[in-house]
C-alpha cells in the first residue's frame, strides 16, 4: 500500500477509534458480566451513524476535486532541435535532431506558460499539447484527433534561475495561481504534476521535505524539496498544494540510478512570480543591486576583525555616493536581516536581493558592533552589458548561419561598451535558436572583427563574406571578448 495512503488512513483509523466511532472489540465476554441489552428502538427511528470509512471518502473526493480543478492548466511541452552528441573516434562530434518533452504550466488566461529554460533550451520548435477532459470510454483514452496541438514562441530564457516564458495564440485558457502570499512549511502535502516520460497529467502526491535548499553554494537559487515522485518530463510542470496554489515548479531531482528517489526539487513561487515578470516586461531578468559589497563572515574573519559573531555576512565595501552609502550602511557592518528574511550566508542576502523589486526601497537590517541598527536603502537596477545589448536587438539584424543577433559597432555601443579594444566591427547582441557548430561559441558582447582573412566592419559585410562561403569551407572567426582577441573556428554547414 502506498506510504501515505497508508499514513492517512491509520491517521482516520485512530481519530475514529478516540470519537468512538470505530467498532468495539467484538469477542464474546463471560456472560456473568453481561449487562441486560437496551431495547432497541424501530428502524424507521433509528439515527444512522456516521460510517467509519466516510472521512477517509472525503478526503479521497477532496483530492480527487483538487486534481480535477489543477489539471487542465497544466500542459505538455514538446521540443524539436539539433544537438551534439557524444564525440565518437577521432574526436568528431555530431549534430543530430533531437525530440524532448517536458512540462509546463499557464500562468496567464491570454496564453503565458511558465517552463523550464533546459526544456526548451536550443529548440528550433516548440509546441504545446492542451489537456483534455479525460474520455468516457472504458479504457479513458481520449482520441488523438481530438487532442489540441498549438505552436509556442520562446519569450524569453533566464538560465540562471532555470525558468522560460512560453507564449501561445489564444485566450481564456485555464490558470493557476502563483502561491507567494504565505510561507510553504515542511510536512505539508503537495501534488506533483507533469508527463513524466510522456504521460500527460499524471499526478504524484508527497510532501515538502524542506523549504530551504540550496545544492551550489556559489549560487543564490534556494529550491523546495520535495519527495512526491519526479520524473523526466516533470520538468517545468507544477508543484500544488491542497489549496490549487503553485507553491513551486519542478526542475531536477537526485538520483543514482536517473529515476524517482524521493529527492525532487522545485523552484519557489515567488522566484517564478519575479522572473515571469521581468521577462514578460523585458524579455529578461533585471537585477537589483544597492552599490556595496558583502562576504560570508568565518571564524578567523571575525576574530581578527572583532566582530560580534564569527558567522553570517559582512559588508566589505561600499560605493560611494551609492544608494548604500546614501542609507547609512556602513563597512563592517554584519547584515542580519533583508526585506524580514534572516540573513545567515552570502547567497541568502543574494537571493533577497535577486527577489526584491527594482524599485522598492529594501529595509536592511545590521549589527553594528553590539548595536542593532535598521536601513532603508533605495535600491536600484543593475543592468549588466547583456541586459543593455540585449534591449537593442532587432529582429531583422540576425545572422542564422551563426545563430545570433548582431549589430554595427556605432555610437551607441560606444558609451554601453567604454573598454573596447577596437572600436569598429559587429558586435554580438545575443543568441537566436538557429542550432549549428558555433552554438554556445559566440556570447553577447563579443565583436567579430574578421571572417577568415576579410576585415568585417558592417553587419551588411558580414552578410555578403558568409553568404560566399560554401559547406566544408573553413570558418574563422576573429573575436574580440573582454579587450583580448581569439579566434574561433568551425568549418560552414
Amino acid at each position: 500500500m502506498n506510504f501515505y495512503l497508508r499514513a492517512v488512513l491509520l491517521a482516520c483509523l485512530a481519530l475514529l477509534a478516540s470519537a468512538g466511532m470505530w467498532p468495539q472489540d467484538s469477542r464474546p465476554q463471560d456472560s456473568r458480566q453481561q449487562e441486560p441489552r437496551p431495547v432497541q428502538p424501530p428502524p424507521e427511528a433509528r439515527v444512522s451513524e456516521p460510517r467509519p470509512m466516510e472521512p477517509l471518502r472525503q478526503f479521497n473526493g477532496a483530492l480527487q476535486t483538487l486534481v480535477a480543478k489543477v489539471s487542465p492548466a497544466v500542459v505538455q511541452i514538446q521540443v524539436a532541435g539539433l544537438a551534439p552528441v557524444e564525440a565518437g573516434k577521432g574526436g568528431v562530434a555530431f549534430i543530430v535532431r533531437q525530440r524532448a518533452i517536458g512540462s509546463g504550466v499557464i500562468v496567464d488566461a491570454d496564453g503565458y506558460i511558465m517552463t523550464n529554460a533546459h526544456v526548451v533550451e536550443g529548440a528550433q520548435r516548440v509546441r504545446v499539447l492542451l489537456p483534455v477532459p479525460p474520455s468516457q470510454s472504458p479504457l479513458g483514452i481520449t482520441p488523438i484527433g481530438k487532442r489540441q496541438m498549438l505552436d509556442a514562441k520562446i519569450l524569453g530564457i533566464h538560465k540562471d534561475t532555470d525558468l522560460a516564458l512560453l507564449k501561445i495564440e489564444g485566450s481564456h485558457f485555464p490558470t493557476l495561481p502563483l502561491g507567494t502570499r504565505r510561507p510553504v512549511q515542511p510536512g505539508e502535502l503537495v501534488f506533483a504534476i507533469g508527463s513524466p516520460e510522456g504521460l500527460q497529467n499524471s499526478v504524484t502526491m508527497g510532501v515538502v521535505s524542506s523549504v530551504w535548499r540550496q545544492p551550489d553554494p556559489d549560487k543564490a537559487m534556494v529550491y523546495i524539496q520535495t519527495d512526491a515522485p519526479i520524473n523526466p518530463g516533470n520538468s517545468g510542470g507544477p508543484l500544488v498544494d491542497l489549496d490549487g496554489y503553485v507553491i513551486g515548479l519542478n526542475t531536477f531531482i537526485l538520483s543514482q540510478g536517473g529515476g524517482s528517489e524521493g529527492l525532487g526539487f522545485a523552484i519557489p513561487a515567488r522566484v517564478i512570480s519575479f522572473v515571469y515578470q521581468q521577462l514578460r516586461k523585458y524579455g529578461h531578468v533585471h537585477r537589483t543591486e544597492i552599490q556595496a559589497k558583502a562576504q560570508n563572515i568565518t571564524p578567523t574573519l571575525a576574530a581578527g576583525l572583532g566582530l560580534a559573531q564569527n558567522w553570517g555576512v559582512v559588508i566589505s565595501d561600499v560605493a560611494p555616493d551609492g544608494p548604500a552609502e546614501a542609507a547609512g550602511l556602513k563597512i563592517g557592518d554584519i547584515v542580519t536581516a533583508a526585506d524580514g528574511r534572516a540573513i545567515l550566508g552570502l547567497p541568502g542576502l543574494t537571493a533577497a536581493l535577486y527577489l526584491h523589486p527594482p524599485d522598492e526601497v529594501l529595509t536592511l537590517e545590521v549589527l553594528r558592533g553590539n548595536e542593532k541598527v535598521v536601513l532603508e536603502v533605495p535600491a536600484i537596477p543593475h543592468h549588466d552589458q547583456a541586459d543593455q545589448l540585449g534591449d537593442m536587438i532587432d529582429p531583422n539584424n540576425r545572422i542564422n548561419s551563426l545563430g545570433i543577433y548582431v549589430m554595427d559597432f556605432d555610437e551607441r555601443l560606444r558609451s554601453a561598451m567604454p573598454d573596447v579594444r577596437i572600436p569598429s566591427g559587429v558586435v554580438v547582441l545575443g543568441q537566436s535558436l538557429d542550432l549549428n557548430a558555433l552554438t554556445g561559441e559566440l556570447r553577447a558582447g563579443d565583436i567579430i572583427h574578421a571572417v577568415n582573412r576579410t576585415k568585417i566592419a558592417s553587419v551588411e559585410q558580414l552578410r555578403s563574406v558568409l553568404h560566399q562561403l560554401k559547406p566544408g569551407d573553413p570558418l574563422v572567426l576573429q573575436i574580440e571578448r573582454q579587450g583580448q582577441l581569439q579566434y574561433i573556428d568551425s568549418e560552414v554547414e
